[in-house]
């Protein structure tokens, strides 16, 4: 079978937003990265359970964080906010900030050749929403199963459900804009970036749409997921040094470390942005996913991400030795850091030790869904600026990862890029990237 990304109808990138830890432009975020500065702050959800979490603390929800908005659309989204959770709001927030960045909207379009496709993770409820229900329903003797349907539910807010659905960005992307085009949400957690700029690759190389907008958005922070992170893997604890604890691939590394964010991309086809004038930050080559799990259950992500990486360099027609660096996935945990670094030589074998390697986490934290995005946009701007930025806290390396984590911002992106991602489950996904001529 031929891959859609055979054809002849190339896909580029022409705009990009972002709301992170780092900040909510694009501009702030560069920065921060090659400045070396981390957006990780100490939270302390309970004296029992001290942490530390990337939070977009300039990101309030306000109408202003949403950049640039015409008079009737600043009106219109700010009266939805209410019904928009945060991870909804910050997506929606970052789609509207690559649109004006790429300046898409007004150039001629077709409203249906324009369609959404952007990822999340399982969005969270708060357990405030059903703190009355459950009360309503309990009692000395504990919570009553069979007084839900009677005395419960009429405690919870009709419209609640509306927070929770993991393709409300998608929709609010596409009602504001007028997006008439090809819409869909992928809710494969940390794997959903990739994956979403794909499938909208996709639409538009087999001529369903002429332009995409897609991207992911996702939290580790809210109570349910952090209480996921917690069981699923290595959590950073340490509250004393916040700036210095999520540290990728090196030796001292303590576990992953919380997060929230958002990124999302324009996507057009090649010949028309160039007529129409528009920035173009990179082009999307290939695409390669994989999931691994042994016959006893255990994930295998060494496994995945190699797997996942060699489609994505086949479909992009380059060889490894084509790569100038490599996003990692970089969750900064012993195990994933070794599996990673382990898929990495893989691929490119001796080249490993020399290959420039990234690590946005160290910066942000892990936001789930949101991640893959925010370092595929941080990789498009290092290519745009041929320059990369240091993996923070990055000091002593670990024998066990044999890759070569960039220290300083005198290293060069090259020509193309890898981004990397995957889920604790073993779902693994990669884009190849590469600098348009």
């Amino acid at each position: 079978m031929i891959s859609a990304f055979d054809t002849k109808r190339r896909v580029v990138v022409t705009g990009v937003g972002v709301v992170s830890p780092l900040g909510n432009s694009v501009d702030e975020f560069w920065q921060a990265l090659v400045d070396g500065r981390s957006g990780i702050v100490a939270e302390e959800p309970s004296p029992q359970v001290p942490m530390c979490a990337g939070v977009a603390r300039d990101f309030t929800g306000a109408i202003d964080d949403f950049g640039p908005l015409e008079k009737g659309l600043k009106k219109t989204i700010r009266k939805a906010l209410k019904l928009m959770n945060r991870e909804t709001q910050m997506g929606v927030a970052a789609a509207q900030q690559a649109l004006n960045n790429s300046e898409l909207l007004g150039v001629g379009y077709e409203p249906e050749r324009v369609g959404v496709c952007f990822g999340a993770g399982n969005v969270s409820m708060m357990p405030q929403d059903f703190e009355a229900g459950v009360r309503a329903c309990s009692d000395a003797a504990g919570f009553d199963f069979q007084r839900w349907g009677r005395e419960g539910l009429d405690q919870i807010a009709p419209l609640w459900l509306l927070k929770c659905l993991p393709n409300m960005p998608a929709c609010y992307m596409a009602i504001y804009n007028d997006l008439r085009g090809p819409n869909n949400s992928i809710t494969q957690r940390e794997a959903a970036a990739n994956l979403s700029v794909a499938e909208a690759c996709y639409a538009i190389q087999e001529g369903a749409a002429d332009a995409m907008v897609s991207g992911a958005t996702g939290t580790t922070i809210l109570p349910f997921n952090r209480l996921h992170a917690e069981l699923e893997g290595q959590v950073a604890l340490d509250t004393q040094h916040p700036d210095a604890v999520c540290r990728p691939f090196d030796r001292a590394r303590q576990g992953a470390v919380i997060a929230e964010g958002a990124a999302a991309l324009v996507l057009e086809e090649y010949h028309t942005a160039l007529d129409r004038g528009a920035t173009i930050f990179g082009e999307i080559l290939g695409v390669g996913s994989s999931c691994v799990v042994s016959p006893g259950r255990v994930a295998q992500r060494d496994k995945a991400l190699a797997n996942a990486i060699g489609a994505a360099l086949r479909k992009a027609h380059l060889s490894p030795d084509n790569i100038g660096h490599v996003h990692a996935h970089g969750l900064s945990t012993h195990r994933s850091d070794i599996e990673e670094a382990t898929a990495i030589r893989t691929v490119f074998g001796d080249r490993t030790s020399k290959l420039p390697v990234v690590a946005a986490k160290s910066n942000t934290g892990n936001a789930g869904a949101g991640s893959g995005a925010l370092e595929l946009v941080a990789s498009l701007l290092a290519l745009k600026k041929g320059r990369l930025f240091p993996v923070l806290n990055y000091e002593e390396p670990d024998p066990q990862c044999p890759v070569a984590p960039v220290r300083s911002t005198d290293c060069e992106a090259g020509e193309s890029f890898v981004n990397l991602s995957i889920v604790a489950q073993g779902q693994a996904s990669c884009l190849a990237v590469g600098a348009c001529d």
